[in-house]
């Protein structure tokens, strides 16, 4: 068994579970020279939820950041999440604009895209899975990992060997919802590793108080890479701490070969920041606790949280136990999809509406109704012919491939938001993210050139696309 690989969370998907995606370049620059010296296999540090945050809420330009981090970790690899066909977005975008947007992150500096989509459905990742191996950049098709009566590992291993078929160099199983138990984790990897040449690699969050378990169930089941989050920034909804699991592995056959002391000192400085945090208010400290109810609801953290705020505001509290028994329902009714982006929302949504009406479906929400309709692709298990009926009426279902219904839109991007962009990749950013965008542009410029906006007609001229 060769040397077990660690890729680390911390720049992405630690902060996105445990501070809402807030960390900001400021804060994590200083550190980056020495994550580099550490020996990760990669460095998970874009995609998700940080370009949305980056724009909306933090005033910064997510593709620098990219270029910062590829800046200053010369060495190591740099890894992002993508979904497929929706890319960082909430819709399917036409296949100019995600061969263009993958593009674009390989030349900014990304070399291993994480490629998933939320229904499984192999054909809304072969157009990105295509673009990433054009740019000659590593492919991880990801499970999206679920459990329901369809979901069992003949599911996953046959997914897989797709994934596997269409080009993928390595796969990995992708428990968001932290739903995976050490023995079915030991089971599924023995499987896939009998099934499939490429290397495995294992992720899954802390949530229910399994991960470090799975983790070492999954070694030695076979897997080649695991996700870890250096421990300030780990347990809760995050992942397992990085240290901890170098710790367990030392001196066995599994060894991964980092240094503790170069550790340390990363965990020295996300140590200072979780303080930070935590006086500020940004992390809740219920976030570090283990929530064993995510394998009775399958609801993952951020899901919960979204739950919560939908029946606060509409003074319903007091429903959530009857809003989480009606989750599993709607995901019956739909098919069975994964409670990932952006079914998760979807599915959640419905569920809260279903409670506080007092009648199933009496209100659906466009987005219900596109995944019923099949606008987000193909469910585990088909709708039911009159369900369908009942949510859609009289609209045409969808059976094909989603993105075979849309129009190239690049050029009509670029059109639309050409005054304002001042690098090629602004389009992108436009295309995800609209509005959020725009207001993202406009203060770019009032800072270049004064907030009082004097030069602005002038300011879109100078760097034409």
């Amino acid at each position: 068994m060769a040397k077990v690989k660690i890729t680390e969370t911390a720049l992405r998907d630690a902060h996105q579970s445990l501070i809402a995606t807030r960390m900001t370049m400021d804060e994590m620059r200083p550190i980056l020279p020495a994550m580099d010296e550490v020996g990760y296999y990669s460095l998970e540090c874009w995609g998700g939820a940080t370009f949305d945050a980056c724009l909306r809420f933090l005033d910064e330009d997510p593709w620098e950041r990219l270029r910062i981090i590829r800046k200053e970790c010369p060495k190591t690899k740099l890894q992002m999440l993508f979904r497929g066909q929706n890319m960082l977005g909430y819709r399917h975008y036409a296949d100019d604009v995600v061969e263009y947007f993958v593009q674009k992150s390989v030349a900014n500096g990304i070399d291993i895209l994480r490629i998933f989509d939320a229904l499984n459905d192999i054909r809304n990742l072969e157009t990105s899975i295509k673009a990433a191996k054009k740019e000659n950049a590593h492919v991880q098709g990801a499970i999206s990992y679920t459990t329901s009566p369809v979901h069992n590992n003949e599911y996953f291993v046959h997914y897989a060997k797709q994934l596997e078929d269409t080009g993928a160099d390595s796969i990995c199983i992708k428990d968001m919802a932290g739903l995976l138990t050490p023995t079915a984790t030991y089971e599924l990897v023995k499987m896939l590793k009998e099934a499939v040449k490429i290397p495995i690699q294992l992720h899954t969050h802390y949530t229910s108080g399994l991960a470090s378990m799975c983790l070492l169930k999954g070694i030695e089941a076979g897997v080649d890479v695991i996700d870890t989050a250096i421990s300030p920034l780990a347990l809760g909804t995050s992942h397992a701490p990085t240290e901890s699991m170098v710790a367990a592995l030392q001196g066995t056959e599994y060894d991964t070969g980092l240094d503790l002391n170069k550790l340390d000192v990363v965990r020295a400085h996300f140590a200072k920041l979780r303080e930070k945090y935590l006086e500020s208010g940004l992390l809740n400290p219920k976030m570090l606790g283990v929530d064993a109810n995510t394998l009775l609801y399958q609801v993952p953290g951020g899901m919960l949280s979204n739950l919560v705020s939908q029946l606060k505001q509409a003074g319903k509290e007091d429903k959530l136990e009857d809003v989480l028994k009606e989750v599993p329902k709607v995901r019956k009714d739909s098919g069975y999809p994964p409670l990932v982006t952006p079914s998760s929302q979807i599915v959640g949504t419905q569920a809260v509406f279903n409670v506080i009406t007092g009648e199933r479906y009496k209100m659906v929400t466009k987005e219900f109704k596109g995944l019923i309709r099949g606008e987000y692709g193909k469910t585990a298990v088909p709708v039911d012919p009159e369900f369908r009926k009942q949510i859609i009426g009289d609209e045409e279902p969808i059976d094909c491939r989603p993105a075979d219904l849309l129009e190239p839109e690049l050029d009509k991007l670029r059109a639309e938001c050409a005054e304002w962009t001042e690098q090629e990749e602004d389009v992108l950013s436009y295309a995800q993210f609209g509005q959020v965008a725009l207001k993202f542009f406009e203060n770019r410029r009032n800072k270049k050139y004064g907030i009082d906006g004097e030069h602005a007609d002038t300011a879109s001229k100078v760097h034409p696309v």
